[in-house]
């Protein structure tokens, strides 16, 4: 297939390489440039988001924030100037595996249904190794007709893929998926923080944490990451507060209150604050090192 890629950053770029090593011909764009390694695969370098559209068939965007993928669907040379106004063109599809509103999502989908062009919002969990490995879990909103035609493009890229329900479910998914996240690195990182200061081993409290009912994906590699200081992204704690704004957002539309998320939320904001917009999210600790005059050093 003739596919689009647009957004080549930590996830976009291994993302987009599977889908040229799977056999198919990108076209690909991002504001940072089209990374050299993957127009050596075979990609071609677009110099628009329309540019990449017309050329495609399935266009997919892989964005830092809500505003982006506005910008890039409805903004100067963007996704809807590519597409055609002839009936008789293929119906082309957009795939959002950005981290967004979904009730902007719905908004994005119904404005492109108007140029006759199908949308599914796709975001991602994984993080950058299950970008690099194809193993992302991909949480699917969309008609199911639809679904089942871009199905084995996202199994290039993910080894879990569930069509979660319509349009927005996808995000909605996500949101829940950043809560239990954003919320364990936080109960983790408080957890070593304790374990250090009263005098254990957090290498190996960790390691037996790990054959117990406290084991998880994020004590895993989270906590390897808060014990021997590697807090280099991986996902940003920027992105990480964004996705907190997103879910409080909701929240409070829905007339609900996520008092844990809020409190996370604000550790989040206090490591912005200390000018750790690019750190990695599991350099949450640091705030908590300041607040416990201690810092988690590997024995």
């Amino acid at each position: 297939m003739k596919i689009g890629f647009i957004g080549l950053g930590i996830m976009g770029k291994p993302m987009a390489s599977h889908l040229i090593k799977g056999g198919h011909t990108l076209f690909l764009h991002s504001r940072s440039g089209v990374p050299e390694a993957l127009i050596a695969l075979g990609g071609q370098a677009c110099s628009s988001p329309s540019e990449v559209t017309k050329n495609s068939t399935v266009i997919i965007t892989m964005l830092p924030d809500t505003p982006d993928v506005e910008a890039v669907l409805f903004g100067n040379y963007g996704v809807v100037q590519g597409l055609s106004a002839d009936s008789t063109s293929p119906t082309k599809i957009v795939i959002d595996m950005s981290s967004i509103s979904p009730i902007e999502t719905k908004k994005f989908a119904d404005k492109l249904s108007n140029y006759g062009c199908s949308y599914v919002d796709a975001p991602v969990s994984g993080g950058d190794i299950g970008a690099q490995n194809a193993t992302l879990t991909i949480m699917v909103g969309a008609q199911e007709s639809v679904f089942n035609e871009v199905k084995s493009l996202l199994a290039l890229m993910g080894s879990t893929i569930t069509l979660i329900g319509d349009i927005g479910s996808g995000q909605i998914c996500k949101i829940a998926n950043q809560i239990i996240v954003a919320l364990t690195i936080e109960a983790v990182a408080e957890a070593l923080l304790f374990v250090s200061k009263a005098g254990a081993d957090p290498q190996k409290v960790r390691q037996a944490l790990m054959g117990g009912f406290a084991a998880s994906r994020v004590l895993e590699v989270h906590g390897n990451k808060m014990i021997n200081r590697v807090f280099e992204p991986g996902f940003k704690i920027a992105l990480q507060q964004k996705d907190l704004n997103i879910a409080l957002s909701c929240a409070s539309a829905l007339g609900m209150s996520l008092p844990n998320t809020a409190v996370t939320q604000a550790l989040y904001n206090a490591c912005r604050a200390h000018e750790g917009n690019k750190w990695d999210n599991s350099a949450l600790i640091r705030i908590l090192e300041i607040m416990a005059n201690h810092e988690i050093r590997p024995n």
